[in-house]
């Protein structure tokens, strides 16, 4: 019997089936996810530098997550989840597609890796008062409706003293130029319709829709080499860009 998916008020429809649709390429690190598999080896080592140095974990040991509960919203096929739990990490990972949290649990499986899969949304695990040390909405508010609301549900996810990061692409003309035209329509890097640039997000919006409680530690663009593939820090945060926000005081 197939477990119906979440409802609710942030879930778009249209993107659930989307991203059904792509869900047993997810592992394929040179099909349609191979931007992501680039992109996660990358954003790992700010995730890894950051979250150590505002939670006060050894960055320079194998394990620098140990003891810190992390929750990934829209964790897909567990890419990200998966990394962040062979550093230490007790790792949740929510999706609202049914075959995104199918692969991950499986491929986890094969890993040797224990990680808490669940097929929920953002809404119900809030209403939950489940509480996290830091929450990580990577590659996501892009893809949600009402903005503000969900982004106000993730922060009462976060444990006071603890991290929001949020990483996606801004709404400029330079980012609906390169991420959207260029890599979908024209290098083909992306599945056209992956982005629509109405629902890009700007970084003021992140704030404002986390609101007082959050305060923003640090923030960095994020360019890719187009000939090589690769993955470098940048000061321009027209394109894609990644933000660590923290939540009131310890």
């Amino acid at each position: 019997m197939t477990t119906p998916p979440p409802s609710a008020p942030s879930i778009n429809p249209d993107e659930v089936a989307y991203f059904e649709k792509l869900a047993h390429r997810w592992w394929d690190a040179e099909g349609p996810f191979w931007p992501l598999h680039r992109l996660n080896a990358f954003r790992v080592g700010y995730l890894r530098a950051r979250i150590g140095q505002a939670l006060g974990t050894h960055a320079d040991s194998e394990r620098p997550l140990a003891g810190l509960r992390l929750l990934d919203i829209g964790c897909g096929g567990g890419i990200l989840s998966e990394s962040l739990a062979r550093l230490g990490a007790q790792v949740t990972g929510i999706d609202v597609a049914g075959k995104n949290i199918r692969v991950a649990e499986l491929h986890a499986l094969g890993s040797g890796l224990d990680l808490d899969y669940r097929l929920e949304s953002a809404e119900a695990l809030a209403a939950s008062g489940a509480q996290f040390d830091a929450v990580l909405n990577m590659e996501v508010v892009e893809h949600v409706e009402d903005l503000p609301a969900f982004l106000a549900v993730c922060g009462t996810l976060v444990r006071p003293g603890g991290l929001m990061v949020v990483a996606t692409i801004n709404r400029t003309w330079a980012a609906f130029l390169i991420a959207i035209l260029g890599a979908e329509y024209i290098l083909g890097w992306m599945p056209k319709g992956t982005h629509h640039w109405r629902k890009l997000v700007k970084p003021a919006e992140v704030t404002a829709g986390l609101g007082a409680p959050f305060t923003l530690l640090h923030r960095t663009g994020v360019r890719i080499n187009p000939f090589n593939r690769s993955f470098h820090y940048s000061r321009y945060l027209g394109v894609n860009y990644m933000l660590v926000l923290r939540k009131g005081a310890a």
